[in-house]
């Protein structure tokens, strides 16, 4: 008896602490996990926004955006919106939406599974409910942590959701208030935003990129990303295949459905640069920080800059086209239209965006014209020419290969050429070679010319031959290293030519950022501050890629107005106050015009008004034909080689009595020579000879006084013989061999 009532005690006291335990663990776990999560009621108190300003650097308003709800979104019903938008959000989203109470198990199971056998974190299983409590009802610190603790606070307040609203109800809610980028929140804006339409009239197309949005939406911009924004589309098209809403057929039609980006008007200046601004912003600082409203961000726009170069763009479009009375662009072709344009002014000391023009009329649908140009991706033609050169004349870069740099003197031979370069299949994968025989622009061969003549004139065949020598990996690497991104597939010899795609502000940043001084830009920056706290800091010296006397010799050639007057001739568009490099592509009726220059302040994508106005009140620099300072040593190599010093081509086309020779260089033209070519070797090309007037052949010691004359002759090797007998350029007569009277060639 006395040990049964003893049990019952013991059993009490241990019922009795089981249950402090208990509440002490479940008091422990809902303060750890619970208490300061808000009341769900407070979803309808989080929707309203302040505005934010984005200012110019002096302070002046680019744009004003608008608390969303009560500007321009606008809260839809379910059934006001498209079946193919809300099934491919659905689909792509959350498959498993209305079968689930808040929290997917299937969908977890599946992640964990996936994210075990990807050894990373590739898929998450949230539901489209629990994107709902992330983004509306927790705070901004905690909604992207990587934690169990935020998982399950996530999937409480998902199942608190489900209790209080319909499925319908937190549907609409989903799509009325996610962020698709370019600071469109919820579909409705993102129509407008994106395709200047209401969300009722999205086609088929239309919905299913914007659903893929979602998901990355600065990653996925499609008028920034449009190339990446469509492959994105693509997967949700095959997710929604996969599940059955649409066949095979159908998915392949919706796929080849053209998409036309087009914007409202609405107030706001420097509309590009704005929007990159915003997706700046979404990137450092989060959706919802942007979402929440009230910063206010100086960034480093200059807006009279910002004008002129609108006003420029606008103007050379102008003339192109023949828009203005009496004023017609020389080169046009009345075959040929001319739509767009971009451009871009950045400091080249800070890297600061001063100007950003992505197109001549953000709110023109017939051109896309909210799709930035300054940032997607274009072939740059001969704009990438100069980064080859670079890797020719740099000695460390030739180290490499184990060959002597080039100099500015280094002879090319511009003639006909046939290279043999890999073929690949549609897998990457070698199949033997094909032959690729490059042409000049102008379609002409122009002989012996030396590097500098060849960059100046933007030669196609001494380029090739070039990045022949140095290697296509060269010309990669030394792109990468200056900071363009896209050159990531398996190029040819074309490479040097514009084969492979950049970003405008890539190159103009990045890639001719190094000829200042031969160190990388780090980056392009465009968002100074907000408020008191700097966004980026000031754009930092980046590696050196190529030594200062390299970026001295290339920006020397492309500053030197005599060196292209062959192919652009005397006060061509190209005379500006800087270096420079012009380069025209046609494909077909399309056309592409690049001009990229620089100088010791500016540099990017300028036309010759768009520069000028950039260096207004610098009339310093149109003085110099070089705004860089020379290196104290080594610009010159020391393997220089010959100098041609012809006058002009023409000189050496008439019949053998002609004289085809240089003037005689006076001691300051030898100074020029050496300061420009790296080099004072005498011009040995050319060879005087005493012909007999009566055969045409060298006079000997038989041939009469009344018979002898002397002719000049350019000395060159026989490789050249059948572009001489071309050009109409007399050969010398060969040697007779004293002893047999034989014939040799005097190469």
């Amino acid at each position: 008896m006395k040990s049964s009532i003893l049990d019952r005690v013991l059993i009490a006291k241990f019922a009795i602490l089981g249950v402090i335990l208990l509440t002490s663990g479940a008091a422990a776990i809902y303060f750890w996990l619970l208490a300061d999560l808000p009341p769900i009621s407070s979803v309808e108190t989080r929707l309203v926004r302040p505005t934010t300003q984005i200012l110019d650097r002096h302070g002046r308003l680019l744009y004003e955006v608008v608390d969303p709800n009560a500007g321009k979104q606008i809260n839809l019903a379910l059934a006001t919106l498209p079946a193919a938008c809300i099934q491919a959000t659905l689909f792509t989203e959350d498959s498993r939406f209305y079968y689930h109470p808040g929290v997917d198990p299937i969908a977890i199971g599946r992640a964990v599974w996936q994210n075990l056998n990807g050894r990373a974190v590739v898929s998450g299983g949230s539901t489209l409910t629990q994107q709902l409590a992330r983004n509306l009802l927790m705070p901004p610190p905690e909604r992207y942590e990587q934690s169990l603790r935020r998982k399950l606070r996530e999937g409480y307040l998902a199942w608190r959701l489900e209790l209080r609203y319909t499925k319908d109800e937190l549907l609409a809610l989903y799509l009325n208030q996610t962020y698709y980028g370019n600071w469109a929140f919820g579909l409705e804006a993102a129509a407008q935003v994106f395709f200047a339409k209401p969300a009722a009239q999205l086609s088929r197309g239309e919905c299913s990129l914007l659903a893929g949005l979602i998901q990355y939406p600065t990653g996925y911009n499609p008028l920034l990303e449009p190339q990446t924004a469509k492959a994105r589309q693509l997967t949700v098209l095959r997710l929604m295949q996969e599940a059955g809403y649409l066949t095979a057929e159908q998915a392949a039609q919706v796929a080849a459905e053209p998409l036309r980006y087009r914007s409202n008007l609405f107030d706001i200046e420097a509309p590009h640069f704005v929007m990159y601004v915003q997706d700046l912003l979404v990137q450092q600082l989060g959706v919802e920080a942007v979402r929440g409203g009230g910063l206010r961000v100086t960034t480093s726009l200059d807006l009279d800059l910002q004008r002129q170069a609108e006003a420029a763009v606008r103007r050379r479009l102008d003339q192109l086209n023949c828009r203005t009375p009496g004023v017609c662009d020389a080169y046009t072709d009345p075959n040929r239209r001319v739509d767009n344009a971009a451009a871009v002014v950045l400091d080249s000391q800070s890297g600061d965006i001063l100007s950003m023009v992505g197109s001549p009329d953000y709110f023109d649908s017939h051109i896309q014209g909210n799709v930035n140009a300054a940032l997607t991706l274009r072939q740059p033609g001969s704009a990438i020419k100069p980064l080859t050169y670079a890797a020719s004349l740099d000695p460390a870069w030739s180290a490499r290969r184990g060959q002597p740099p080039l100099t500015p003197a280094t002879i090319l031979a511009d003639l006909p050429t046939t290279f043999y370069v890999k073929d690949v299949d549609q897998l990457g994968r070698q199949i033997g070679n094909v032959p690729y025989a490059p042409v000049n622009y102008d379609r002409a061969y122009h002989g012996p010319v030396s590097v500098r003549a060849a960059l100046a004139n933007s030669y196609n065949i001494p380029a090739v031959k070039v990045l022949d020598q140095i290697g296509v990996d060269a010309l990669q690497q030394i792109a990468g290293q200056a900071g363009i991104s896209t050159f990531t597939r398996d190029y040819g010899l074309a490479l040097t030519l514009g084969g492979g795609e950049v970003r405008l502000l890539e190159l103009a940043a990045a890639a001719f950022g190094i000829f200042e001084q031969g160190n990388r830009l780090e980056r392009a920056i465009c968002a100074l501050r907000r408020t008191t706290r700097r966004l980026r800091s000031a754009a930092l010296p980046g590696p050196q890629v190529i030594t200062p006397q390299t970026a001295y010799l290339i920006t020397d050639i492309l500053s030197d107005p005599v060196a292209r007057i062959p192919a652009f001739g005397q006060g061509s568009i190209l005379e500006l106050p800087f270096a420079a490099t012009r380069e025209n592509r046609h494909h077909y009726r399309l056309s592409d015009n690049w001009t990229v220059g620089y100088s010791a302040q500016r540099c990017g994508r300028l036309g010759g008004q768009c520069g000028q106005h950039a260096h207004a009140g610098r009339e310093r620099h149109r003085r110099r034909r070089s705004h860089l300072a020379r290196p104290d040593a080594g610009c010159a190599h020391a393997n220089a080689a010959a100098f041609c010093a012809r006058i002009t081509l023409s000189s050496c086309r008439s019949a053998v009595s002609a004289v085809c020779c240089p003037r005689r260089l006076s001691t300051g033209a030898k100074r020029a020579l050496h300061r420009q070519h790296g080099t004072t070797r005498p011009d040995d090309q050319f060879q005087t000879i005493t012909i007999d007037l009566a055969t045409g052949q060298r006079a000997d010691a038989s041939t009469p006084l009344n018979r002898r004359a002397q002719r000049t002759y350019w000395r060159l090797p026989p490789t050249y013989r059948q572009w001489m007998l071309a050009q109409g350029i007399a050969i010398a007569p060969p040697r007779l061999c004293p002893f047999n009277r034989q014939i040799y060639s005097f190469q």
